[in-house]
């Protein structure tokens, strides 16, 4: 193997390896039996979600992994293997390809990685059943405004009671 070549690998794989600490989490498919059509809706839905997915060589991913500190990892590059990270939503990786599993028998979760733990398929199942972090924040505004609104509804009713109660008085008078 020539130079040229060597360091190439070399420069991919220590891209990869930062990549893959930099992410907040990351998710290893088996891609067999994916058509071009399907390949590019999820692709589409990935990058939308600000996920990088890619198909690196075995060996690359291996030593990647092994030089991020994720080497757990390595029993899960075998085959035809691909890898999404995201720095972004933590939960969108697992999500979008959980989908595509679920459509095709032949693509399936092998493991992953959140918050620095690498994970078996049922930990990339489980995190895809988490909401995303939209819908979340969404959750939690709801939670902190409902007890909100029942306070003003709670204080509306008691200026309505006392205004009624001055106003049959004054009446009264």
């Amino acid at each position: 193997m020539s130079k040229a070549i060597m360091d190439q690998k070399i420069a991919v794989t220590n891209d990869l390896a930062e990549k893959l600490k930099k992410a907040v989490s990351a998710v290893v498919v088996q891609y067999q039996g994916i058509n071009t059509d399907d390949d590019t809706k999820l692709r589409t839905a990935l990058r939308k979600a600000k996920v990088e997915y890619k198909v690196y060589k075995n060996s690359i991913m291996e030593r990647a992994s092994e030089a991020a500190g994720y080497g757990d990892l390595k029993p899960l590059f075998e085959g035809m293997t691909a890898i999404a990270y995201t720095d972004d939503d933590a939960v969108a990786p697992a999500k979008i390809l959980k989908e595509y599993a679920d459509k095709i028998p032949t693509f399936t979760l092998k493991g992953g990685v959140i918050d620095g733990g690498v994970i078996d398929a049922a930990g990339v199942e489980a995190l895809a059943s988490i909401p995303s972090k939209p819908v979340l924040v969404c959750k939690l505004m709801g939670s902190m405004k409902s007890p909100l609104y029942g306070l003003a509804y709670a204080l509306k009713a008691i200026i309505d009671k006392n205004g009624e109660g001055a106003e049959n008085s004054a009446a009264a008078e």
